[in-house]
Order: C-alpha cells, then sequence, then structure tokens
C-alpha cells in the first residue's frame, strides 16, 4: 500500500481505473487489517462477525441489538449465532431496557473489554502508522470517503 501516495488520480477521478484502484487498496487494506487480528481472535476461537460485535458494544455501551443488527448488515440468524456465543463466553452481557423492557441492551463484560482493547490495539497500531505516513489533509480526505459512502 505504499505505492498508493506514488500517484494521484486524475481530475478524471471517476473513471472505471481510478474506482477499481480505489477498491483495490480499500480491499488491501482491509486485508492488512483483519491479518493484524487474526491471531488474537485465532487464539480466543472467535471469528471477525465476533470482532465486530465486540467492537461496536464497546464503542456503545447498551447498544440494543437492533440497532447493532444494523451496524453489522448481517442476518438476525447469523446476529443470534454470534451474541449467543459472546453471551456464552461471558464477553458480552444482556440488560433489559428501562423504558421499553423488550429490549435487548448489550454491553461488555470486563473479559469482552480485554479482549475487544487487544483487537483495536493490533489494529490501531497498522491504522496509526498509515495515518502518520499519509498525513492530516489525507486523512481527512480519507474519512469523507468513507463517510459518503455510509
Amino acid at each position: 500500500m505504499a505505492s498508493a501516495m506514488a500517484s494521484f488520480p486524475t481530475a478524471l477521478f471517476l473513471r472505471e481505473a481510478e474506482v477499481r484502484r480505489g477498491l483495490d487498496l480499500m480491499f488491501a487494506g482491509q486485508a492488512e487489517l483483519a491479518r493484524a487480528v487474526a491471531p488474537i481472535l485465532a487464539e480466543a476461537k472467535l471469528g471477525r462477525a465476533h470482532q465486530r460485535a465486540l467492537y461496536f458494544i464497546g464503542r456503545q455501551p447498551d447498544l440494543t441489538v437492533g440497532a447493532l443488527l444494523g451496524r453489522l448488515g448481517i442476518t438476525k440468524q447469523s446476529l443470534n449465532r454470534v451474541l449467543n456465543e459472546l453471551i456464552e463466553r461471558e464477553l458480552v452481557e444482556v440488560r433489559t431496557g428501562r423504558d421499553d423492557r423488550r429490549q435487548r441492551l448489550l454491553r461488555l463484560t470486563d473479559s469482552g473489554k480485554m479482549l475487544e482493547s487487544e483487537l483495536f490495539e493490533a489494529m490501531r497500531a497498522r491504522m496509526a502508522s498509515a495515518y502518520a505516513q499519509a498525513g492530516q489533509q489525507a486523512v481527512g480526505g480519507f474519512w469523507a470517503v468513507l463517510e459518503g459512502l455510509g
């Protein structure tokens, strides 16, 4: 990915070649982040869906199951499998909503916080290095592009 800075897109950045290059780089970056956490996930006997759930629950304690489902973009069946495993392993706890007793609010346990922190640190190191190489203006542009996708 170091060659990403070697040539900048032309003014015609919406052409197929430039869009494909951006997708190539995005997929490569995603694969690098996956490699960074793979040993931790393997040791914990968890997968990427578990990691993503831990990340979003850690970012927003008392996240509802419905909100997590929307963030992850997976089926209810898949989410239930992931959540049940995280709950059984005492990485996530479920609370009932105060105002709406039907709500299931998700929160990391202390063990879940420790694991999520370890996973985050592995990715943080890669992201911080890439951010430092790219510079502040490039990071802002990167965020703007990703926000445009959301």
